[in-house]
């Protein structure tokens, strides 16, 4: 690996994806090749227990510009995410699902509008394919709802995959929250943005990682984080028991004086 910084950082968080990641790189080498940009694949074993890690470093071995970054546990994807940005070398930097449902061959056209300037570009599904009814119903619900109290428009139908410019990084690397919700902090940031289209494949091989606990624990930290509504009815909620429990102290003072 040289020192120079190359043009394009794919970000691929990957949690018991070695059956994905041949393929994976076939086609991204296909697609980057053609691009003409220089480029690094940024992997993030996030505690695989398959040959996830055998696979990567496998892979490093033959093209130099795969870099591996390998965490001591199961993180979740919201940390591996962010530990992937924050190695990412490049110009711009690409998260992109180890799984394909994300197709690498979309990343021209968002190198396309990054050269027309604008600093994220977000791809928003069309369809989901693969994916339950329940689960699209549920994505659907959760982010019409997380608009309505949030303080900042989060892009709905819209994951991580998008591409976001140097400046972009630098600005995310600086916020100091500890427990993450990328997609909400992509959106706070700011910055000149627009977003291009595509139709979402089922996964290439594998089960998803995703289960409804984890689902509706990234739902909370999506709430928490990005609107006032939460605390708002905690302070609300407060005051209320402290009114009722200052009208029984005084019923009780006043039942003391008279019996």
């Amino acid at each position: 690996m040289t020192n120079r910084r190359p043009e394009v950082s794919l970000v691929v968080p990957c949690h018991d994806e070695a059956a994905n990641l041949s393929t994976l790189y076939g086609r991204v080498l296909a697609v980057m090749d053609k691009a003409g940009k220089s480029w690094e694949m940024v992997c993030i074993n996030d505690g695989s227990k398959d040959d996830t890690l055998g696979r990567l470093l496998m892979l490093h071995e033959k093209d130099p510009r795969i870099v591996v970054i390998d965490l001591s546990r199961n993180f979740g994807k919201e940390a591996a995410l962010t530990a992937g940005l924050d190695y990412a070398r490049g110009e711009c930097a690409i998260p992109l699902d180890a799984d394909l449902q994300d197709p690498p061959e979309l990343i021209p056209v968002l190198l396309a509008k990054w050269q027309e300037g604008y600093e994220v570009v977000n791809a928003v599904r069309l369809s989901r394919d693969g994916e339950s009814w329940a689960k699209r119903a549920s994505a659907h619900v959760f982010y019409r709802i997380l608009n309505r109290i949030s303080e900042v428009a989060i892009p709905a139908d819209t994951g991580d995959f998008r591409l976001l410019s140097r400046p972009v990084l630098e600005a995310i690397k600086m916020l100091p929250e500890r427990r993450r919700f990328m997609k909400g902090l992509f959106a706070w940031v700011g910055f000149r943005t627009t977003q291009v289209y595509y139709h979402r494949e089922p996964r290439n091989a594998g089960n998803t990682k995703w289960d409804y606990r984890r689902l509706l624990n990234l739902a909370v930290e999506g709430v928490t984080s990005f609107s006032q509504v939460p605390l708002r009815l905690a302070a609300h909620l407060g005051l209320m028991v402290s009114l009722l429990a200052f009208l029984y102290a005084i019923y009780m003072v006043i039942g003391t004086l008279v019996y």
